[in-house]
Formats: structure tokens, C-alpha cells, sequence
């Protein structure tokens, strides 16, 4: 490894409407308590990652929309993402050589607090650990969803959100799971993870539980439309500054439906009082040994190739779902 190397780091930078850069910036040794980090994969959040490209961040949400270890300011220029997973190069003795999951910005080498980092399980493949963010994010929202055993469970969006929240309610004793969405591509993935698809005009109505994840109007309309009477409707998609409109009339409120927000930033009130952040993580990584999860990675692209590939990955009309960043080892 080359001196430069070891002092000089290269992260991805937000720095304009559908402009992102590579820029290199000094990369420091660990202190006591700390680990240096050099990357291995980190993954693009396609819906939050699509509005932060676009500058579609609220001004209302700078805060609140802040990833841990974020560097720069809304709405550009920004260092994004939380989705990392990289080995120790240095730090504690029971960490190095270890490799880890971290909630940071997409960047080849960082130094962050030991508690900051989460072990993998072994046995784990480190690219398919990139999804703990997202499994983390459907695990909540099962919590705030609160499923049981025989519901008739309909998740429409078919994003990697919602389909881990769908396999996640498939694991459910008698449960009949259906995942919608308007790509009949998703059939497959549906297959993979053990649960039913079904196009948004061919879905069956009368759901005891509807999870909307496809960011979409449309789809939110389709999620109330399935609801059985009393049921719950919970929201998933995060809309950004874009205002949607979503018809409460009709059988609505004589169906007396219960249209639910859900969150990661915030532990379910149900799980809150017993469980950290900390905790809930770890979860989430267990949660990821199926093999099956690997149908949500797209081939990975090397890390210096982001900025000519963002446009098309975060693209609407892209059928990517986890698109899996690939960053080069530094040799012995």
C-alpha cells in the first residue's frame, strides 16, 4: 500500500441536481476507541439516495434527513449513503481483521468510533450485508405493521424495502403474502423470496394488512383500495417535496381503515422501551443469512464508475433494486 493511500480517502459527493464527484480527502489514523475502515461494498438507497441526486430534500427535512457521519449541507454539496461495509485495518485488537457493517457515506477508507460498527455475522458474504440498512428499515416497519399469524398481507412496491418486508410477513406462521407491482420482472423476485405476486389490477382486496413501498400516488391508492374493513394501511415511501394526492372519499371511512406511518429514525413504540439502535442493527444482519436475499443485489459497479452511472441507476424507469458498489482491496 502506497503512503498516498494510507493518508488520502475518496468518498462520493452529491454536488448538483443529478451531478455526483469523487473526491479525495485526507483520511486520519484511529485514536483509542476508534477503527480506520477500509471499504469493501456499499450499496445505493435507491429511494432516499434518488431524492437527495435530484436536490428533492425538503428544506424542512435538512436535519432530520441527515445519514450518520453525513458531511456537507443541503441541498449540495453533500457526502451520502449509509449502507458500507468494509475490514478493519487498525483499531482494538477484537475488531481488526474483522469485517464490519457501518452506517456511513460511500467512501473507500474512514475512521470512526468501535461503536459505531457492527460485526458481521459469520458466514455472512460482506455484499450481501449491505442490506442491513434496508432490512433494518422493513424490520421497523413489520414492528409498527404488527402482522400475525394467517393474515391475509399485501405489500405494494416491490423496491428492496418492500420486498424484504415481504419476506420478512412470509416467515409468519399462515400467512398469505402478496407482493404488487406495475414491473411484472418482480414475479421472479417474488418467487425467490417464497411469497405471491400479483400486477395492481389482478390483486385480491379485502387484506387484514396493506404495506405501501412503492413511492408512488398510484400506489398508495392501490394499497387503500385492498384493505378489508378495519384494517391497517401502513406508509413506507418517503415522498420527499413532492405533494401527494390520495382520494379518502368513497368507502374510506366506512371501512374505518387506519392509514399508518413508519419510520427507521425512531424504533417502533412497540419494541422502544427493551430495544437500541444497536440492538435492532445486529437483528437486521442476522436476519440477513437467507441466500435467497441475494436476488435483491444488482451486479456490482466498481466505486470510481458512480458518477457516470447514478443518472441510469436512481433513473425512475430503472429496474435495479440494490445496486451494489464494488471498491478495490489495497494489496498486502
Amino acid at each position: 500500500m502506497t503512503n498516498q493511500t494510507q493518508n488520502e480517502a475518496e468518498a462520493l459527493w452529491y454536488v448538483g441536481p443529478e451531478q455526483a464527484e469523487i473526491r479525495k480527502e485526507p483520511a486520519r489514523g484511529p485514536v483509542p476507541g476508534e477503527v480506520r475502515i477500509r471499504a469493501l461494498y456499499s450499496a445505493i438507497s435507491r429511494g432516499t439516495e434518488r431524492l437527495v441526486f435530484n436536490g428533492h430534500v425538503p428544506e424542512s427535512e435538512f436535519e432530520r434527513m441527515r445519514a450518520p457521519f453525513m458531511a456537507g449541507t443541503f441541498p449540495f454539496p453533500v457526502k451520502y449513503g449509509y449502507a458500507i461495509v468494509g475490514r478493519v485495518e487498525s483499531g482494538p485488537a477484537d475488531l481488526r481483521d474483522h469485517i464490519v457493517f457501518a452506517l456511513h457515506p460511500h467512501q473507500s477508507a474512514f475512521t470512526l468510533s468501535a461503536e459505531a460498527v457492527t460485526p458481521i455475522p459469520e458466514g455472512l458474504p460482506p455484499a450481501r450485508a449491505v442490506l442491513a440498512a434496508n432490512m433494518e428499515t422493513a424490520l421497523n416497519a413489520v414492528w409498527d405493521a404488527a402482522p400475525t399469524p394467517a393474515d391475509r398481507i399485501a405489500v405494494v412496491g416491490g423496491g428492496v424495502v418492500g420486498a424484504l418486508v415481504a419476506w420478512l410477513c412470509g416467515r409468519i406462521p399462515g400467512t398469505h403474502v402478496t407482493l404488487i407491482d406495475i414491473a411484472p420482472s418482480r414475479a421472479a423476485l417474488a418467487r425467490t423470496l417464497g411469497v405471491g405476486f400479483a400486477a395492481p389490477d389482478g390483486a385480491s382486496g379485502e387484506c387484514d394488512l396493506v404495506v405501501h413501498a412503492s413511492g408512488t400516488a398510484e400506489g398508495l391508492a392501490t394499497a387503500i383500495g385492498l384493505g378489508g374493513d378495519e384494517a391497517t394501511i401502513l406508509e413506507l415511501s418517503w415522498y420527499g417535496t413532492r405533494e401527494i394526492k390520495i382520494a379518502l372519499g368513497g368507502s374510506f371511512h366506512s371501512r374505518r381503515l387506519k392509514l399508518v406511518s413508519s419510520q427507521v429514525g425512531r424504533v417502533a413504540p412497540s419494541h422502544r422501551p427493551r430495544w437500541t439502535f444497536h440492538r435492532r442493527l445486529g437483528a437486521a444482519l442476522d436476519l440477513l443469512a437467507d441466500p435467497a436475499l441475494d436476488s435483491l443485489l444488482a451486479p456490482a459497479i466498481e466505486f470510481h464508475a458512480l458518477p457516470s452511472r447514478l443518472g441510469d441507476i436512481l433513473a425512475p424507469t430503472s429496474d435495479v433494486l440494490c445496486q451494489l458498489v464494488r471498491y478495490a482491496e489495497p494489496a498486502d
